[in-house]
């Protein structure tokens, strides 16, 4: 019997060292990867390129810093460790991508995945537009794995490059407070994210994409962190690090002065559950602090905040993100040249405890954002009277305050230059849109190809374009698309009941919608938008 095995094995490790041998190795300066071809594609990826070093020791809480060197080659073929995970609020779901179990969290997580057009040897296709994927999850959760790059360069005709990256979570990423300022980072996620960004700048074209055909794109906290950029350095940012951004479902919460009264609970609250109380210097204490210790009191306190809502969350620092928001839209101070934006029409349904039937608007309000007065909340409560039960009426404010509202003021501040889209497939939640562009091993629950074609392609158009009217297939079903200015039209991607047909047409904007979002904006000092 051993003599029969021993030509098998031989043949299987022949057949490792070819395919080992033919795949292509690329020298980033401080370190060789080697990545894996799919022959069957001519897509070929790189999975786990470190971008940053880890944030360990006197690393943490501080700015992202360059890797270091390393000698050999690195073996690029496998998703990387996630980054220390925690969960919204006590809701009793997780309405926010799914995440593979088997992947190591771990502080150890600033890393990359590349995926390229190529040969069949892995050779890129060079100058293609290039797609940043900034992962949702609220701040708190999620990762690369589980998304594969291919599906959008499938949707593109092999037409762009696609990276996915990664980045401190929970209060490892985002925790608040003056001391944090003084002797540390504040949103440090954000600057892993950005660090990411200017990784690609300087590498891409390595893989054959174009630095100066950028495009990001992310969806929840990820295109909340694609709004983050779009305002950052006060639209200003050196050099430019792309030039179209996509947001599917705009993630807006409060964000507070970095040492305003939450921001500085927060950071009294982890540096109590971690026993620096009584240390000489708290930031010392907590760069000293088990990860352990720190995950646990990033899970207890994000476990602890209102229903479905999210504690570890960007901050106005004065440096990065240099004023709220909305005033940046106001102001037209953004980076990039165009926007394209998509959300769901039920975004806060799976963000509210359904169960709590009697909450009026008015009190779901105040809990939200506790600085609105009582002639506030009783104007939501007459804008919001109308919509149907109390709980819709509490789901609706989620929604719209968080998600939708947030949307509009982004695409004011490109005027002529932006996009809106609506997914309604039933039940049109919060995250039912993500099967349609990363199907993965699932099955879209409207899986008519004809609607599928139309609506992930209208990404891929809009990150080779800047245009979605300029199509990858021009015989997608997708009609002509206007910009967006208020009060005008936007794409609905739906289906017909009961016989299921695809339907994506132009729709007017609900003006009932857009007279309480403007309500909102005005009162954005309040919430902290």
């Amino acid at each position: 019997m051993l003599s029969l095995r021993l030509p098998i094995f031989a043949t299987v490790l022949l057949l490792v060292q070819v395919q080992a041998q033919s795949s292509p190795i690329i020298d980033l300066g401080y370190a060789k990867y080697q990545g894996l071809v799919d022959t069957t594609t001519n897509i070929t990826q790189f999975l786990g390129v470190r971008y940053a070093a880890a944030p360990l020791g006197d690393l943490r809480f501080r700015a992202p810093q360059p890797p270091v060197n390393v000698t050999g080659v690195q073996l690029a073929t496998t998703d990387p460790n996630e980054c220390l995970q925690a969960s919204p609020g006590i809701s009793p779901t997780n309405p926010l991508e799914p995440r593979a179990t088997e992947s190591i969290a771990s502080e150890d997580c600033l890393f990359l995945n590349v995926y390229y057009p190529s040969d069949a040897v892995g050779t890129p296709l060079r100058n293609l537009p290039t797609l940043v994927w900034i992962h949702g999850g609220g701040y708190i959760a999620s990762s690369t794995t589980g998304v594969n790059g291919e599906d959008i360069i499938r949707q593109s005709n092999h037409g762009v490059v696609v990276v996915l990256i990664q980045y401190r979570l929970g209060l490892f990423g985002f925790l608040p407070g003056a001391k944090v300022k003084a002797n540390g980072a504040l949103n440090a996620g954000l600057l892993d994210q950005d660090f990411a960004l200017r990784w690609v700048n300087q590498h891409i074209t390595k893989f054959g994409g174009d630095p100066s055909k950028v495009t990001i794109w992310g969806e929840s906290a990820g295109a909340g962190s694609v709004l983050q950029h779009v305002v950052a350095n006060g639209g200003k940012t050196q050099p430019q690090l792309f030039r179209g951004a996509i947001t599917s479902s705009t993630f807006l919460p409060s964000q507070y002065q970095f040492n305003d009264r939450v921001p500085e609970l927060l950071f009294s609250e982890v540096v109590a559950q971690t026993n620096c109380s009584t240390a000489a210097d708290a930031m010392t204490c907590l760069r000293a602090a088990s990860a352990t210790a720190l995950e646990t009191a990033n899970v207890n306190i994000s476990n602890g905040g209102l229903f479905g809502t999210f504690l570890f969350v960007p901050v106005v620092d004065g440096t990065f993100i240099t004023q709220r928001p909305t005033l940046s839209f106001m102001q037209r101070k953004v980076n990039g040249q165009a926007l394209l934006a998509v959300t769901n029409t039920f975004e806060g349904t799976v963000f509210v405890n359904q169960s709590a039937t009697a909450v009026t608007a008015a009190q779901y309000s105040s809990e939200l954002f506790p600085d609105l007065a009582a002639a506030q909340t009783n104007t939501v409560e007459k804008l919001y009277s109308g919509l149907g039960t109390d709980i819709f009426q509490t789901s609706a404010i989620q929604g719209e305050t968080i998600f939708i509202c947030p949307t509009y003021y982004m695409l004011s501040a490109f005027p002529g230059r932006s996009f809106k889209g609506e997914f309604a497939i039933p039940p049109g939640f919060h995250g039912g849109d993500l099967v349609y562009y990363f199907p993965g091993t699932s099955t879209p629950p409207f899986n008519n190809t004809a609607f599928i074609d139309a609506f992930a392609q209208s990404f891929t158009s809009f990150i080779i374009n800047q245009n979605p009217n300029i199509k990858v297939d021009p015989s997608t079903i997708t009609p002509p698309w206007s910009p967006f200015a208020v009060g005008d039209t936007e794409m609905l991607f739906n289906q017909t009941a009961p016989d299921g047909l695809p339907v994506v047409q132009p729709i007017t904007t609900s003006s009932a919608l857009l007279t309480r979002c403007q309500f909102w904006e005005s009162v954005g000092n309040l919430t902290a938008q």
